[in-house]
């Protein structure tokens, strides 16, 4: 049985007489139907031929055979008949033969042809009938689900997970009922054990009186992480319009209290038992509008602005803003500043404050509680070396490669929108710069960017 093919009684009717079994019953002729030409052509050829040999007997008769008794022309009439019948029935089969040759090479060729669009269809097909046994199944679905053609033939369909078996018998009552079911997002599962998110499309398909369903599923797995992730941003977004509103209404009532408590250090005067207090306090809130502040800045989207920024004040500005993530997670940042920290770039203090940001964050959640990450600047004349060095879980061989795509990520859901390593990128190019990430050989990645220093001829910003 076919997918794409009817049955041997089909094709009997086409051709108006029976034909043998082993033609297949997979087999359907392409075109329209010959109707009664093909036994109008045969009845007038054998009429041709039988008014033929009755013509060359009659010549044959009248130049040899005119003195004959009435017993001999008896026998040459019928020697007549037989020989006229022997040619008739050759010629009848082999117009028969040559004409069902014809007709099985065509069937032959509508069957490779619609096999071949079957098996080069981008859907994964499968067709079943209601109990699930699978009858057809293509090529796509072999890669899609994992199993091979064989497997599954003739067996209960494999891939739909059990918590999705009520959903596709709705579907069959719906198929039944003459209501279409298009474009449905399912699940479902592969060889392997997981499930996979599809596109279904569900329709009847009747053969020899007998319903059976064909299901075309399409792989949607990008489609659905893509669209996870807009909706991350959109929380992100959200989050952050709210992050700035607080910072906003926060910033004054702590210049209040830093206010307060430096007129209190002021009037308790120098020797007093409170002012180690209060110089903590006075340090501490200090420290909360400092933070306040950077969370404004940071919220803020000027325009791009290149100007020349000295490598080290950009670090410790971001070090300062993400201190309170560094203390929660206990890590031990290790950033000693040397000559190289004075050296200037031509650059957007906000994107690149940006792209550091991202890269600690980064380092931040691939660390273990009490991990490690260092910072170093080297320079030399052309070029400026920002190294950020962690002892996290590293970087596999197969995701290296799809880094800086856009929303891919190995962090679990709700931990990454996939987006940093993407926008770091761009800044990064933007600056004429370089960045490269690296597994280190014992544990860990290694962040490395390289921007051109000021005055260098690398050092245009593209606008």
């Amino acid at each position: 049985m076919s997918l794409l093919f009817s049955t041997v009684d089909e094709i009997n009717g086409y051709y108006r007489f029976p034909i043998p079994a082993w033609i297949g019953e997979s087999t359907k002729v392409v075109g329209e139907p010959k109707q009664n030409w093909f036994w109008v052509t045969l009845l007038l050829s054998s009429l041709s031929i039988v008014a033929l040999v009755f013509a060359f007997w009659e010549l044959v008769e009248n130049r040899f055979f005119r003195d004959l008794d009435y017993i001999s022309l008896h026998y040459l009439y019928i020697s007549r008949g037989i020989v006229s019948a022997v040619l008739l029935a050759m010629w009848a089969a082999w117009y028969v033969l040559r004409d069902r040759r014809k007709a099985e090479q065509e069937l032959l060729r509508s069957h490779e042809r619609y096999r071949g669009l079957l098996e080069s269809s981008p859907g994964a097909v499968a067709l079943f009938d209601s109990e699930f046994r699978v009858l057809e199944w293509n090529a796509s679905a072999e890669r899609l689900y994992q199993f091979s053609k064989a497997q599954v033939l003739n067996a209960p369909l494999p891939t739909v997970p059990e918590a999705r078996q009520a959903e596709l018998r709705e579907f069959l009552v719906k198929v039944r009922s003459g209501e279409a079911v298009l474009d449905q997002e399912t699940r479902r599962r592969r060889k392997s054990g997981d499930d996979i998110e599809v596109q279904l499309s569900l329709l009847p398909y009747h053969e020899q009186g007998s319903l059976y369903f064909l299901e075309v599923t399409a792989d949607i797995r990008e489609r659905v992480r893509l669209r996870e992730r807009l909706l991350e941003l959109e929380k992100l977004t959200a989050m952050g319009e709210m992050a700035a509103g607080t910072a906003h209404h926060l910033n004054t009532p702590l210049a209040s209290m830093l206010l307060r408590v430096q007129m209190m250090r002021e009037r308790e005067g120098p020797g007093n038992a409170l002012q180690p207090d209060l110089a903590r306090l006075e340090q501490t809130i200090g420290f909360c509008q400092q933070f306040v502040r950077r969370l404004l800045d940071f919220s803020r989207r000027p325009a791009f602005a290149p100007e020349p920024e000295k490598v080290g004040d950009i670090v410790s500005a971001v070090l300062g803003f993400i201190a309170p993530v560094c203390l929660e997670k206990k890590a031990n940042i290790r950033w000693q500043p040397n000559g190289s920290a004075n050296v200037a770039v031509l650059a957007d203090r906000n994107q690149m404050e940006t792209l550091l940001l991202i890269l600690l964050r980064n380092s931040l959640d691939a660390i273990q509680l009490e991990g490690n990450i260092e910072i170093t600047i080297h320079a030399d004349d052309k070029q400026v070396e920002i190294g950020i060095r962690d002892d996290g879980c590293g970087i596999s061989a197969r995701d290296r490669v799809r880094l800086f795509e856009p929303f891919f990520t190995t962090k679990p859901p709700g931990k990454g929108t996939g987006l940093g390593l993407a926008i770091a990128k761009t800044i990064v190019e933007q600056h004429r710069g370089e960045i490269l990430l690296e597994g280190l050989p014992e544990r860990g990645t290694l962040a490395r960017v390289i921007l051109p220093v000021l005055g260098s001829q690398r050092s245009e910003v593209r606008a």
